[in-house]
């Protein structure tokens, strides 16, 4: 296979670039950069195309489930070890190599850790190339397939809230009960889910996109405060919409989401984990899946949207979803109608109807004095 080599300069890339692709959801900078240096001191993690697996290997996703600001959340290297094995004893098959379901500050390095000490690759083809609230969104359209039977193991808490369990059924099922389990854990677990074939992800993933979160991080830590955001905007292709004081912010973890909304001067942010939505007075910029996210003003370095606090200075970015590698579900109307339900505003005309943001986007980008 051929391998992409990786060092501690990637790995931070890797957490940095997938921070900013996270969205505002996707986990802590810290919590992988711990993972990405453990798997770099235990071992060789492999990162591999998808290119480089014959069509019938077997992949299984890795990831996090649960609420990033959860206060009692507990998830280690050894969690995401045991969901694996879980797997593994469940679907009584050989694993060929594990991706991650989505890009994200934690969630970029998922599966290097595994990769590290199982030896199994990790595959450069992401469920979806850019963090996103749900399961079934993190599940290449497999919600579309009526026969599939899903797979799920989880692990994660500590004393009387350690979790751990296997299970399998329909995909919504099992999903909704791994979120619950998330919420018993304490907020949050690792998961180890839906074997399917390389031919299959291959079409219905992002392939590229850990490449492309590497990319990111590379042009963020060649700069510093607004040259870094500047940087990142010019590679993606998108625009910084907003930049000033944060004057609100709610966040509410809820059925083990965080959901709220931060509003930077006459710029509002809804979240759902991740940024949903971005309106200056009122005019839509970007709706999800664009990517919205929000930087330190000083520092130029990512913030989630858990970790905005009132009266700090921030930035704000939007990235039309055309210049993103996204997965398949991406484009399913019914994985991303459930979106105006949390967030109380309208979704579907903006991402599949004429309602285009584009053009709003670049005009406010290029002569909105009040938010820049």
């Amino acid at each position: 296979m051929a391998t992409i080599q990786l060092d501690k300069r990637k790995m931070e890339a890797a957490v940095l670039g997938g921070a900013v692709l996270g969205g505002g959801g996707g986990g802590w900078i810290e919590d992988g950069m711990q993972l990405g240096r453990l798997a770099l001191e235990v071992g060789h993690p492999r990162l591999v195309t998808i290119d480089e697996l014959d069509d019938d290997a077997t992949i299984v996703t890795v990831s996090l489930v649960g609420a990033p600001a959860a206060p009692d959340k507990y998830v280690k290297p050894v969690h995401y070890l045991r969901a694996l094995e879980l797997l593994s004893e469940r679907m009584g098959g050989k694993i060929d190599g594990i991706i991650t379901n989505e890009n994200g500050a934690s969630t970029t390095v998922n599966g290097w850790f595994q990769s590290a000490v199982t030896g199994i690759p990790v595959v450069d083809a992401p469920c979806n190339g850019r963090a996103h609230p749900t399961g079934s969104m993190g599940s290449m359209n497999l919600s579309e397939q009526s026969d599939y039977v899903s797979v799920q193991a989880a692990a994660g808490g500590r004393g009387r809230n350690y979790v751990e369990l296997a299970v399998s059924g329909a995909l919504d099922t099992v999903s909704s009960m791994i979120r619950t389990v998330s919420i018993s854990a304490g907020g949050m677990v690792a998961v180890a889910r839906n074997p399917v074939k390389a031919a299959y992800v291959r079409q219905n993933g992002a392939p590229g996109a850990i490449q492309q979160a590497i990319q990111v991080g590379e042009a963020l830590l060649a700069h510093e405060g607004e040259k870094a955001v500047d940087a990142v905007v010019a590679l993606l292709g998108g625009n910084v919409i907003a930049m000033g004081e944060v004057t609100g912010f709610h966040l509410e973890t809820t059925g083990g989401f965080d959901v709220g909304r931060v509003i930077v001067g006459v710029c509002e942010l809804t979240f759902w984990n991740e940024y949903m939505t971005a309106e200056i007075n009122g005019e839509r910029l970007a709706t999800f899946p664009d990517l919205i996210m929000t930087f330190d003003a000083e520092s130029g370095r990512p913030l989630v949207s858990a970790a905005v606090t009132r009266g700090q200075k921030v930035a704000v970015i939007a990235v039309p979803k055309e210049n993103l590698r996204l997965g398949s579900t991406m484009r399913n109307k019914n994985l991303i109608q459930p979106i105006e339900k949390i967030i109380g505003k309208s979704v579907l005309p903006y991402v599949f109807g004429n309602k285009a943001n584009e053009e709003a986007l670049r005009d406010v980008a290029e002569t909105n004095a009040d938010c820049l």
